[in-house]
Parts: structure tokens; sequence; C-alpha cells
């Protein structure tokens, strides 16, 4: 048979990808996606794509359950990937984004993940792989909510890892840094609906930094950005080699910041991430 996988968040950029790159190393993959027209793009490409709103529980376990009549009750891995930021400066998010923004990068997630561990627990093994972020090591400006969401991501992974050892179930990171993807454009309609930026005591910060990054449809990229095809990279060493490692490091980026979070105090940390 056919290795398994679900891969959330296919309908463009990493999880895209994923699904391309591992479809031809010969896995069975299940490509979901939050929205059914995305899905009905994926199965035009010859993809097994169930519908999964992380922000849906109903859509998680009905998602699931596709999956799980498709390979007789067998899945062999699972890789968490869909998120969207909130950006915007932590006095101005109110409490109800930052509600919407765990609900779709960290809550949804626990609750597949949940449900996906019992099943692995069967087999006496599997793999459950975290797409995290270099927010997830450090923090940034404007960027709290999505750094909040990625911190607790890495908290609550490292520890599964220890409290499944020895079922057979490897738990895993992997952490992008920039990657070429619609992430910004992605992250607006949650900015326009939750941030009142016009009534900000940092209305200018707004109008001079985040708004024309956020905007920019020039095709620019960030330093060290690097396609997705990085990351699927990453991905298949995590699946396919025989002891996976904890967490896999993608761009320069996340190597600068793993390292810088090893020696740096506070206060430089605070220094360097003004300047960004």
């Amino acid at each position: 048979m056919k290795r398994s996988i679900l891969i959330t968040g296919c309908s463009s950029g990493i999880g895209h990808d994923a699904a391309h790159g591992l479809r031809n190393r010969g896995w069975r993959v299940f490509a979901s996606c939050r929205q059914q027209k995305d899905c009905d793009r994926m199965r035009v490409m010859g993809f097994d794509s169930p519908r999964i709103d992380y922000t849906d529980s109903a859509s998680i376990e009905s998602g699931l359950a596709e999956v799980l009549e498709a390979t007789g009750g067998r899945l062999d891995a699972l890789f968490n990937n869909g998120a969207h930021p909130l950006s915007a400066a932590v006095e101005d998010l109110p409490t109800d984004g930052l509600r919407a923004i765990f609900e779709a990068n960290f809550f949804g997630w626990h609750d597949l993940t949940r449900q996906v561990i019992p099943i692995m627990r069967r087999q006496e093994e599997g793999r459950i792989i975290q797409c995290s972020s270099t927010l997830g090591l450090v923090y940034m400006k404007w960027r709290g909510a999505y750094a909040a969401t990625k911190h607790a991501l890495e908290a609550l992974t490292d520890t599964m890892r220890v409290e499944l050892d020895g079922t057979g179930i490897d738990v895993i990171l992997v952490e992008p840094g920039p990657i070429t993807t619609k992430f910004r454009e992605n992250g607006i309609p949650w900015f326009e609906h939750y941030i009142e930026w016009k009534r900000s005591p940092r209305r200018k910060d707004y109008e001079t930094g985040l708004i024309p990054r956020m905007y920019d449809d020039s095709g620019s990229k960030d330093a060290f950005e690097l396609p997705p095809s990085a990351v699927t990279a990453k991905l298949v060493k995590a699946l396919e080699a025989r002891r996976p490692k904890p967490r896999y490091y993608v761009t320069t980026p996340t190597y600068v910041a793993g390292y810088l979070r090893r020696i740096l105090s506070t206060r430089a940390t605070d220094r360097l991430i003004k300047r960004i």
C-alpha cells in the first residue's frame, strides 16, 4: 500500500507544493483545502481533497472521516499547514481578532491532531508534522498575533513529542521563514476586518510601514526568501528519515533565529528586532 498523508492548506503555497512533491514520491496525498472550490480544483489535478477548515470542527471531523474511509482506517502522516496572519500593533488587536487567529492557526490544528493520534496509536506508528515559523522562535513588530500562535504551537508540539515518546508516533516541527507565498495577501481581509488603524496612535507607522508592504503587489521578495519547494524538501526528510529530527529549519533567517535565541540576551534581541 502507498503511504498516506493528510496535508492541510493545499490551495496554494507550501501546502500546494508539498502535495505535488509527495505525490511525485509515491505518497497517497489527501490535499485538503478550506474552501470547497479549491478542493474541486485539487480533484481536477487528481488529488483526494477533503474539505477541512480549521475554524469549523464539523469539517475537521468529516474531512478526516473521508480520509480514513479511503484508506481503510490508516493514516501514516499528518502535515498541519494552513494558517494566516493578522498584522497590527498589539495595542490595536481586538480580542475577538486574536481569538479568530488562534482558532485558525492553533485550536483547529490541535483538534485535528487529537483526532489523528488514536489512529496512529493503534498502528503503533505515524508522523505528525507541524508547519511553524521563524516567528515561533523569535518575534517581530506588527506580527504579535501570528507570533503568539506559533510560540504556542512550538510549546504544544515540544510537549507532545515528549509525551508520545515510545508510541511509535514522531512529532516534528518544520520552520520555514520567508517563503514565496500569498501569505501577506491572505492577511489583508483579516486586517481590514479587525484593525481600526486610522484611530491608532501609530497611524503614521501604518501608513509608512505596514500598509505599503502588505498591499505591495510588485512581486518584491524578502531577503533570503525561498520557494515553497524548499519547505517540501525538508518535509520529505521529516517524513522519510529513519530517525527524524525534532526540528527542521528551512531558510537562513530561521537558522539565524535559532542560533540567536540561544546566545543573545532579551535586551540584545529587542535591539535587533527594532532595526528590522
